[in-house]
C-alpha cells in the first residue's frame, strides 16, 4: 500500500482490494488545481494504469472540497498580466484518465468548478455527495468552456443542459446534478466514499480487467464514429484479443460453476488497436 501520509505530496495515493484512491491534497488550498498538482495527479494515474494491483482509481479530495478550480492567486497574476499563462498547449491533456484502460470513478465530496469539474468530467463515473456545489464558473470570469468541456459536457447532458450551466454558472447540487445526468450516484456526505468504494471493490472483484479495458476503449472511440464501426470494432476485439484470453474461459466457468470469477490482472501489453478481421 502507498503512504499516504506525507503532506508534501500534492495527491495522495491509498490501495485496498484491487482499488487505488487518489485524493487531491491541497486542503489549505480548498485542493485547488495547480499545474504541479496536475503532474502528480496523472503520473498516479499512469502508474496505477500499469500496476497489476490495480483494478479500479476512485478520484476524491482530501479535505471538504473535490477541487473548485485553478488557484486563485493563479487566477489573479493571470488577469493583472495576460502575458502570463500556464502554457495549456504544452500540458498533457486533460483527457489523461480517459487514456486509462480502467475505470476511473470521481467521488466528488464537496466544491467542484472550473478545471475541477473539467477533470471529473474526464473521469468515467461521477458519484457526488448532497451537499456537494458544482458550477462551470467560466462565464463569470469571462473567458471560455476550457479544456475540450463543450465537447464532454454536451455529450453527457445534451445541447441545452450544457449551454445553461455554461452561459449561467449556476450552481447544481446532488440530486438535481443526478436529474441532468452530469453525475451518476448521490449519497450523503458520510456515505460517499465507503459507497463508492463499495461499488469500486464490486468491479474489481467481479469484473474482468481486460473486458473493462476493452468496453472502455470501446465506448470512448464510438463517440466519434458510426454505430457500423463500432459494430465491425467489437468483432475485431473478439477475434484478436478476448476469444483467447483466459477471462472469457473464466468468465463462463465461474458462472456455470456458481462461483465467484477470478479473473487475470490488466495486461499493459493488451493492444490499443485489434488486427484486422480474418479474410476466411
Amino acid at each position: 500500500m502507498t503512504d499516504p501520509t506525507t503532506s508534501e505530496r500534492l495527491v495522495l495515493r491509498d490501495d485496498t482490494d484491487g482499488v487505488a484512491i487518489l485524493s487531491f491534497n491541497r486542503p489549505d488550498r480548498n485542493n485547488s488545481w495547480s499545474v504541479p498538482m496536475e503532474k502528480e495527479y496523472y503520473q498516479l494515474l499512469r502508474e496505477c494504469g500499469d500496476d497489476p494491483a490495480v483494478r479500479v482509481i476512485i478520484v476524491t479530495g482530501n479535505g471538504r472540497s473535490f477541487c473548485p478550480g485553478m488557484d486563485t492567486n493563479t487566477l489573479a497574476d493571470q488577469a493583472a498580466d495576460p502575458t502570463l499563462n500556464t502554457q495549456p498547449h504544452k500540458r498533457e491533456p486533460i483527457t489523461t484518465p480517459r487514456t486509462i484502460r480502467k475505470p476511473v470513478i470521481a467521488a466528488i465530496n464537496g466544491g467542484c468548478a472550473g478545471i475541477g469539474l473539467i477533470a471529473a468530467m474526464n473521469c468515467d463515473l461521477r458519484f457526488v455527495s448532497s451537499k456537494a456545489k458544482i458550477t462551470c464558473a467560466f462565464s463569470q470570469r469571462g473567458i471560455m468552456a476550457e479544456h475540450g468541456l463543450a465537447h464532454s459536457l454536451t455529450r453527457v447532458v445534451g445541447t441545452s443542459r450544457a449551454l445553461d450551466l455554461l452561459f449561467s454558472s449556476r450552481i447544481v447540487m446532488g440530486q438535481e446534478a443526478v436529474e441532468l445526468g452530469l453525475v451518476d450516484r448521490v449519497f450523503e456526505p458520510d456515505e460517499l466514499l465507503p459507497r463508492t468504494l463499495e461499488y469500486a471493490r464490486g468491479l474489481a472483484a467481479n469484473s474482468s480487467p481486460v473486458s473493462m479495458g476493452v468496453m472502455k476503449q470501446q465506448v470512448y472511440e464510438a463517440l466519434e464514429t458510426t454505430q457500423e464501426e463500432a459494430r465491425t470494432m467489437a468483432i475485431r476485439w473478439w477475434y484478436d484479443v478476448l476469444r483467447d484470453h483466459s477471462d472469457f474461459k473464466e468468465g463462463v466457468m465461474s458462472y456455470l460453476e456458481k462461483r465467484p470469477p477470478a479473473f487475470s490482472p490488466w495486461d499493459p501489453a493488451t493492444p490499443t488497436v485489434p488486427a484486422p478481421l480474418p479474410n476466411d
